[in-house]
């Protein structure tokens, strides 16, 4: 406890403790911390969900500019009864959440409702209702240039891996990446024609 503070008094108790080898200093000495138990990492996981899905639900009411204090429901979007999102696996995240974004629910569909604003973390979709809350015109309009670039980001990648010679060439790493790339932006796309389809404008 003392030794960042006053590490040269303690080293020269440390030295006088027991034998040590040449060269050997508690300056230098390694720290080795346990390996995380799988329930640990899990558990790490979970919470950085938690805080992202806080800051998606916090960056929709500013976005909306809607009431801090105004409760609203959150759909969890799974892809079937199987599915399984990270919250789940911690329950006592639930209420943490429901408290730090002002949840009234947090439901999981298997279809997000008509008229909803949506964020993605990773590929996992969470919507929320926002009804009569939003100007749908406006939202429309948004989701539609986000489309755009997306379409044409999207176009970009397709255009880089079609190439044989950086195929080719790039390290598997890089490739690796950007087929992630490719396959993150189609989810966002599909999610982003979903919302426009629940605004009930459907771009084809």
């Amino acid at each position: 406890i003392i030794h960042p503070f006053m590490p040269f008094i303690t080293e020269e108790l440390w030295q006088h403790i027991a034998e040590r080898k040449d060269g050997e200093s508690l300056m230098v000495s390694v720290f080795n911390l346990p390996a995380p138990s799988d329930k640990e990492k899990e558990t790490v996981t979970a919470y950085e969900e938690l805080k992202q899905i806080v800051s998606g639900v916090r960056g929709i009411r500013q976005t909306k500019n809607l009431s801090p204090r105004q409760p609203l429901a959150l759909q969890v979007v799974v892809a079937g009864d199987a599915d399984t999102a990270g919250i789940t696996k911690c329950p006592a995240l639930g209420s943490i959440i429901t408290k730090m974004a002002v949840l009234e629910s947090i439901d999981y569909v298997q279809q997000k409702s008509e008229g909803t604003s949506s964020f993605l973390i990773g590929t996992r979709e969470y919507a929320v209702p926002l009804g009569a809350l939003i100007d749908v015109e406006a939202e429309k309009q948004k989701a539609e240039a986000e489309l755009k670039h997306l379409e044409g980001f999207l176009t970009g990648i397709r255009k880089k891996l079609g190439n044989e010679r950086f195929v080719n060439n790039a390290p598997a790493q890089v490739v690796a990446l950007e087929r992630k790339k490719e396959s993150d932006t189609l989810e966002k796309i599909a999610a982003l024609r979903e919302t426009l389809n629940s605004l009930g404008s459907v771009k084809k």
